[in-house]
């Protein structure tokens, strides 16, 4: 969890306001939830491994006793915690205001959330999710909407090169339906598959071996891992020729209109089909997708559909699927950019000079959209003027006492 400098709050809100004005363009409506869930609703079963890392609530008003009694059981001492993505809380929040919301809801999060991490570069205890899905829509429109928005969001943002990674969880069933894998061992397995660009064909291999699932299985998904090729393009030949024959044609399909429909708002549609994409997270059911950019070896974003979530929380089965920016890291990749920032102005005065003189200065600066500090002159001028320029105020004037707006000399700094 981390402190930001005025400099760093001030990039970092340029950012997000960048972000949300491309996903507003697009037709999604910001909404707001509660820092905290019901620990029970958090520790559903559908947050993955994210649930492990949830920082819970102590219940109000628990004694010494009732604390080490009731220490084996977390249900017990917390009643509440700190929500760990923005996914669980939309699918509560929709199933209670549903009546209130259209038929499709194209919503839009921003806002912190909290992982008891081990903190490392791009990964932190506190941070910010941005993040857009579409409610109650079945088809791959929805898709088409989400990335299509995403990666309009990502050009404003002037950070080229980025890739969509997709893939179907279709597709990745029926390659574990094609090797052998017991049902039962499927989660397991697409934990296991999900370390492969960590650990490669072999040490998923050997990890599979040593989960002892069905041995057989693991041999066929062996031999086809050390001779798989990349998809030469995003085509339907390409994609089903490093497919074994027969696999996953309904989620293949689907991956093919979703491209061809973002692909028919832009010059170009940057896909890249993985079939070993998994997302660890356990509640999606169809299409899944991540952000990737050749300067760093994580994704910047990434979601997929979740059609099973809402219906825990509402009774009914509701279609869902989302797309989540890694704000963190996508800050941490973009250059200072302070070209279209407000004309920010230091009023440097003498003690003497009245505070009635300053304040209608300030004011009429700020009339004309200036944003202003006043600063009392100082021996070292040349330190207050960079301090001011580090935080990002671009001119200076000196103020004299009885000095009109008119009689002020704004001059550059640094």
């Amino acid at each position: 969890m981390r402190d930001f400098l005025p400099s760093e709050k001030t990039r970092r809100e340029r950012v997000l306001a960048v972000i949300r004005d491309r996903y507003r363009a697009h037709g999604f409506d910001e909404i707001e939830t509660p820092v905290m869930e019901d620990h029970a609703r958090l520790h559903a079963g559908i947050g993955g491994d994210n649930e492990k890392l949830a920082f819970n609530i102590l219940k109000r008003g628990l004694d010494a006793d009732a604390v080490r009694d009731a220490a084996e059981d977390q249900g017990a001492l917390s009643d509440l915690g700190l929500r760990y993505d923005l996914t669980v809380p939309l699918a509560r929040f929709y199933a209670t205001h549903r009546a209130q919301l259209p038929t499709v809801f194209r919503s839009l999060q921003m806002a912190p959330v909290w992982r008891a991490e081990r903190p490392q570069k791009g990964r932190y205890r506190q941070f910010v999710q941005s993040d857009i899905d579409v409610i109650g829509d079945a088809s791959f429109r929805a898709e088409a909407e989400l990335i299509t928005a995403t990666l309009d969001a990502i050009d404003a943002l002037g950070l080229p090169g980025v890739t969509v990674r997709i893939n179907d969880r279709r597709i990745l069933d029926s390659l574990l339906d094609h090797f052998g894998f017991a049902v039962e061992e499927r989660p397991g397995v697409l934990i296991t598959i999900d370390k492969l660009d960590k650990i490669g064909p072999a040490g998923v291999a050997a990890e599979l071996r040593d989960r002892g699932v069905t041995p057989a299985a693991v041999d066929g998904f062996e031999a086809y891992l050390s001779a798989l090729a990349p998809a030469a393009t995003f085509a339907g030949d390409a994609i089903r020729a490093v497919l074994p024959e027969g696999v996953g044609a309904e989620g293949v399909e689907n991956l093919l209109a979703i491209a061809e429909a973002v692909g028919a708002g832009r010059d170009s549609a940057p896909f890249e089909f993985d079939p070993f994409l998994v997302r660890g997270m356990g509640y999606y059911t169809g299409t899944i997708f991540e952000l990737a950019h050749p300067s760093v070896g994580y994704s910047l974003g990434g979601g997929g559909r979740y059609d099973g979530m809402i219906g825990r929380f509402l009774g009914q089965d509701v279609p869902a699927v989302g797309f989540s920016i890694g704000f963190e890291r996508i800050v941490d990749l973009l250059e200072q950019d302070d070209s279209d920032a407000a004309p920010a102005v230091v009023l440097v005065h003498d003690k003497d000079v009245a505070v009635a003189t300053l304040v209608a200065l300030k004011t009429a600066l700020v009339s004309e959209g200036v944003r202003v500090r006043l600063e009392q002159r100082t021996k070292n001028l040349k330190s207050l003027l960079e301090r001011a320029a580090a935080d990002g105020y671009t001119s200076f004037a000196t103020v004299s006492a009885g000095a009109r707006r008119e009689d002020l000399e704004l001059k550059p700094l640094g």
